[in-house]
C-alpha cells in the first residue's frame, strides 16, 4: 500500500533506524521508545492486523515470533523482553500494518 507508513519504511522510502531486515522482514527503532530498547518488527508484506492472518500466513506468523528472540539477544536483552501486537483501534494499533513492539532493557511496568 503507497500510503501506509510501514510498507514505505519497508520499501526505503521512509528513513528509519534499521537493526534487521530480510526478504519478508525490516525490524527498526520506535520513534516514541517506551522502554531502552523499542524495537518493531513488520513483515514487509502488507498485513492489516493480526486479525486478518489467513491459514496461509503461518509460516510468516511463526518465522516472525521466531525472529523476535534473536532481535532481543542482538540489543542485548539477555535478562528477558517484552512482545506487544496491538490489534485493531479498541487495542491500541497505530499503524494498519502488522507489527511487534520489542521492550526491554529496564524494568517495565507490570500490566
Amino acid at each position: 500500500m503507497s500510503d501506509c507508513i510501514f510498507c514505505r519504511i519497508a520499501a526505503g522510502e521512509i528513513p528509519a533506524d534499521k537493526v534487521y531486515e530480510d526478504e519478508r522482514f525490516v525490524a527498526f527503532r520506535d520513534i516514541a521508545p517506551k522502554a531502552k530498547v523499542h524495537l518493531l518488527l513488520i513483515p514487509r508484506r502488507h498485513i492489516e492486523s493480526l486479525e486478518v492472518l489467513e491459514t496461509a500466513d503461518e509460516a510468516l506468523a511463526g518465522a516472525m515470533l521466531r525472529l523476535l528472540p534473536r532481535l532481543a539477544r542482538e540489543a542485548g536483552l539477555e535478562e528477558g523482553f517484552r512482545t506487544i501486537i496491538n490489534t485493531g483501534p479498541g487495542g491500541g494499533q497505530e499503524v494498519p500494518h502488522l507489527h511487534c513492539h520489542l521492550l526491554g532493557g529496564e524494568d517495565l511496568p507490570g500490566f
